[in-house]
């Protein structure tokens, strides 16, 4: 059946072959990252490190988005809830570890363990993300982005009215939380996790949409008629890639409440959902690092302009349009067209 599909639609959506010139700029953009926290202590700029680790809480963040936005066709404004979700799950386990978060039926503690803390934030992200896209999946277009507008404002308000857990000032994740007995209490080892899961992250995102169930994924974004035609039931596999990309925004919520030990109501808003969006346009959909170009332009620009003026917004927002505007394929394809127009003229 998949062959019938691959077939159907043509070369585009047959399995990409690896190339090798990706791999390496991939390669090249974590050694440039891995070498940061060393660059930070030579410059004796340790914020660097701090400003880094954000950007790769929210490139795997971007990342796993790009699945939904650039590959299965689906726009979801609903990701900043979910990436809240994972953030606020830890926060909550670590502040219940002398008082119960349960009482009944039986009394439940919480933990600032990540290797128990992670995986139990990452389930429920993934469940929760399980239930809204059901309900999301039965509508398509523009009612999809509206549905998934809505379910981010429910859990977004649901957060705020949490007075008990800080309410929209948001809580304290008491550190340091530990991973087994390694406290996390040293900047550049959170840096590092931080660095690591984003890698883990791109190869997941990789080995998936090169596989099987990645083809069907974007055979279904093409025509979803067409994939129902040959026996496949396009909305199994929508859900699937829902569940799994809500999984990975909960390690971003993870990584998040780790590297600013702070969660807050302001990280669920629609417009932290809208800001992911555009770090995925930014950087480029096509390419499987594109989110995280994008995602360290965007923050990387927020931060300069931010402190050169009180009216930074205006800058910010014309320079992000004027990226959009004129690199149409991203930050990503615009160098990729480049090479290929050199290397085009180097062979004349």
């Amino acid at each position: 059946m998949l062959d019938a599909i691959t077939s159907s639609f043509g070369p585009s959506m047959t399995t990409p072959t690896p190339r090798r010139g990706p791999w390496i700029t991939l390669a090249l953009i974590v050694g440039a990252l891995a070498l940061v926290p060393v660059l930070a202590q030579a410059l004796d700029q340790p914020f660097l490190v701090r400003v880094f680790s954000r950007i790769c809480v929210f490139a795997v963040a971007a990342v796993s988005l790009n699945i939904l936005l650039g590959h299965a066709g689906l726009i979801s404004v609903m990701h900043a809830a979910l990436l809240g979700f994972g953030g606020y799950t830890v926060a909550v386990l670590a502040n219940h570890v002398d008082e119960p978060l349960l009482t009944w039926p039986v009394e439940l503690h919480g933990t600032r363990d990540l290797l128990l803390a992670a995986p139990i934030a990452i389930a429920a992200t993934a469940l929760l993300s399980a239930v809204l896209a059901l309900v999301a999946l039965r509508t398509r277009g523009a009612y999809f982005i509206m549905i998934t507008l809505a379910f981010n404002q429910m859990l977004y308000y649901l957060f705020i009215s949490l007075d008990e857990y800080g309410g929209d000032e948001g809580l304290q994740v008491p550190s340091p939380l530990r991973l087994g007995n390694v406290a996390l209490d040293d900047r550049t080892t959170v840096y590092y996790i931080c660095l690591a899961s984003l890698v883990l992250t791109l190869l997941l995102a990789s080995r998936l949409l090169r596989s099987r169930f990645g083809t069907v994924v974007r055979a279904a974004a093409g025509n979803e008629r067409r994939v129902a035609s040959v026996g496949i039931h396009p909305t199994r596999y929508q859900w699937a890639v829902m569940v799994i990309t809500g999984a990975l925004a909960g390690l971003a919520g993870v990584l998040l409440a780790l590297s600013q030990e702070f969660v807050s109501p302001a990280d669920m808003a629609w417009t932290r959902s809208g800001e992911l969006i555009v770090m995925v346009v930014l950087g480029g959909t096509a390419a499987i690092w594109g989110p995280v170009v994008g995602a360290a332009v965007f923050l990387l620009l927020e931060l300069t302009l931010s402190g050169i003026s009180v009216h930074w917004q205006l800058a910010f927002g014309t320079l992000i349009i004027l990226m959009v505007v004129f690199l149409r394929t991203g930050i990503v394809g615009a160098v990729e067209s480049l090479r290929r127009g050199l290397r085009r003229s180097g062979h004349e």
